[in-house]
């Protein structure tokens, strides 16, 4: 029954891990309540306090909590229920229960994308999240993010403006609106996708809960965005736990003179992806879903609604600009013979100019396309080390990264 597992997932003194052995030895919260105190002792890593924890049999809390999830329409996922998302279970800490409102759709079918940064963002990075989630959303992901202040909020706007399903991951009871200047975006994650807390109704927005938190929005997660982030940022613990989690991390480049973006761009220097847009980090998923992620180069998934009329204006202005500067000039060229040649030239000057170690990695590339994992197999470095090198090769135009964890030389 519900109550004995809120009862369960209440019990001071054990921690989470210590919860989750117990379900390995007894099939549900109910066999544990009524379970004998001495049985608890073949418990892995139990304490004389957890076994009193669990001795104490009052419901008294747990029917207050299940009562206030009916007043409040909150539904309630135990660990052991077919909808518990299958990704998050394989964590090493998940959550015994999720309390949620919405639709707790399955996330186990199409590519989810966990897009965190900086409450305090830029302009830029306000304006990229937005995008990016539009993008992402367009490109058939779904987005989770902690309706957070700036990168949060920004993408999780983003993806709705383009129709699309988003995950809100709290740090609070489902039942407080926090921060209050996202009353509005709380309506429209509920209405288009899913309010999630591990935490019981009437649970404050305590600050020690969001690390907590910020697990539950990797474990859902195939990959994380990180889009701007300052050293000491929470984001920067999100993108740890996904590492530890065996997630992807994807970064948007900032500028490195900016606060804001220094922690995002460490990341980068420690071998996470540079992307630039959410078709970027979609693709990278769509070996995993073919029938889900989709390609749309029409100007809308590029940039917002918003964005497009000055888009569309610059477009045509650049086009304009072109065409005269086309027809004035005096000079005859030859169109045909030396393009190629030239473009062969400056590649090899590129590629001349890379330091031994890069012209090691790369010289399979020079067959066709690889796998990153084959690249990190034959040069014998590090891990870490490899995807580092490819991430400033590409933004330095040697190589494009590939769907499904492929590379080829641009």
């Amino acid at each position: 029954m519900l109550i004995h597992w809120i009862w369960l997932a209440t019990r001071p003194a054990l921690s989470q891990r210590q919860k989750l052995a117990m379900l390995q030895i007894f099939s549900d919260a109910e066999d544990i309540f009524f379970a004998a105190q001495d049985s608890y002792r073949n418990v892995e890593g139990i304490t004389q306090e957890s076994i009193e924890a669990l001795a104490d049999k009052d419901l008294t809390q747990a029917e207050k909590i299940l009562d206030d999830c009916v007043r409040e329409n909150i539904q309630i996922c135990t660990y052991t229920d077919a909808m518990y998302p299958a990704r998050l279970k394989n964590i090493s800490d998940p959550p015994l229960l999720l309390y949620y409102r919405g639709n707790l759709m399955s996330l186990d079918t199409q590519p989810v994308i966990g897009v965190v940064g900086t409450r305090k963002a830029s302009a830029y990075g306000m304006t990229t999240a937005s995008r990016m989630g539009y993008q992402i959303a367009r490109c058939g992901g779904i987005l989770v993010s902690g309706l957070a202040e700036g990168i949060d909020g920004s993408a999780m706007k983003g993806a709705l403006t383009a129709g699309g399903s988003i995950i809100g991951v709290l740090g609070c009871g489902i039942d407080i609106v926090y921060p209050a200047m996202h009353r509005s975006l709380y309506r429209d994650t509920e209405r288009n996708g899913c309010l999630i807390s591990e935490y019981p109704p009437g649970t404050r927005p305590f600050s020690w809960n969001f690390p907590r938190r910020n697990r539950i929005i990797s474990g859902l997660s195939n990959g994380i965005l990180v889009v701007e982030a300052p050293y000491q940022s929470g984001s920067l613990i999100t993108a740890r736990l996904a590492l530890d989690q065996g997630r992807d991390v994807f970064v948007v480049p900032g500028n490195i003179d900016v606060v804001t973006c220094q922690g995002s761009n460490a990341l980068l220097r420690d071998g996470a992806i540079a992307v630039s847009s959410g078709w970027d980090v979609v693709s990278e998923y769509a070996h995993l879903y073919p029938e889900k992620v989709r390609s749309d180069g029409t100007v809308p998934m590029q940039i917002i609604p918003q964005e497009r009329e000055t888009v569309l204006r610059v477009a045509q202005k650049t086009a304009f600009s072109r065409k005269k500067e086309a027809s004035d000039k005096k000079t005859e060229e030859k169109p045909v013979d030396n393009a190629e040649k030239q473009s062969y030239s400056n590649r090899q000057e590129l590629f001349d100019s890379l330091s031994e170690q890069e012209r090691g990695l790369l010289e399979p590339l020079k067959q066709g396309e690889a796998a990153v994992d084959d690249l990190i197999a034959a040069s014998g470095l590090p891990t870490g080390k490899v995807l580092a090198m490819l991430t400033m090769l590409q933004i330095r135009g040697v190589v494009r990264l590939l769907p499904g964890k492929r590379v080829a030389l641009k």
